[in-house]
């Protein structure tokens, strides 16, 4: 059993599935986390819905609430710390935080991306593995740092892509591959600290 767990905060943008398997796997009590807040972009984030009723804190900063991005981001912080967040989970967070945001986090943020990076950085990667005819694809959790999707990698999952697959198909079979990885790759991050 872990003594003392990690205050972590996870964000999102839409439906949290990433985010729902990181605090289930946070309610074993071996698990090195403890998921101290869910934040979202947006107010409307159907995830906000599972974490409430999973008694998780929630928080919803939206963009378009601040003047400009540094006035959001100061606000993110400030829910951060009220949480006693000690490291950032980003689970399908659409948002590129700025360069100060990620220099203050560095070493303590992490983030799944649909893909085998460095292959396919930023959006449509589902789209763009198929229309180079990969043999595989998959996904990867990786460091965030100031360039986007440029963090080193920390851990990856593999699949094949097969003949009959539609952008949907990958990103279903993706997807099922990240809710395994993102659990397994923070809980081992968290204990190297």
């Amino acid at each position: 059993m872990i003594s003392v767990k990690v205050p972590v905060a996870i964000f999102i943008s839409g439906r949290g599935s990433n985010m729902e398997k990181l605090v289930d796997a946070a309610k074993a009590s071996e698990y090195p986390a403890r998921i101290c807040g869910v934040l979202s972009d947006r107010a409307d984030a159907g995830g906000l819905k599972f974490a409430a009723v999973n008694g998780v804190p929630v928080c919803a900063i939206e963009r378009k609430d601040f003047a400009d991005r540094i006035a959001h981001e100061t606000a993110i912080q400030k829910q951060l710390a009220i949480w006693g967040a000690e490291f950032v989970a980003l689970a399908g967070f659409m948002r590129v935080l700025s360069p100060g945001f990620v220099t203050h986090w560095q070493g303590r943020m992490i983030n799944i991306h649909p893909s085998l990076l460095p292959q396919y950085k930023g959006l449509d990667t589902h789209a763009r593995a198929l229309a180079a005819r990969d043999k595989e694809h998959g996904c990867s959790v990786h460091w965030v740092t100031p360039e986007l999707d440029g963090g080193a990698v920390i851990a990856q999952a593999r699949i094949d892509v097969l003949a009959d697959e539609t952008e949907e198909s990958l990103a279903a079979r993706v997807l099922k591959e990240e809710h395994k990885l993102y659990a397994q790759t923070l809980g081992v991050v968290l204990k190297a600290l």
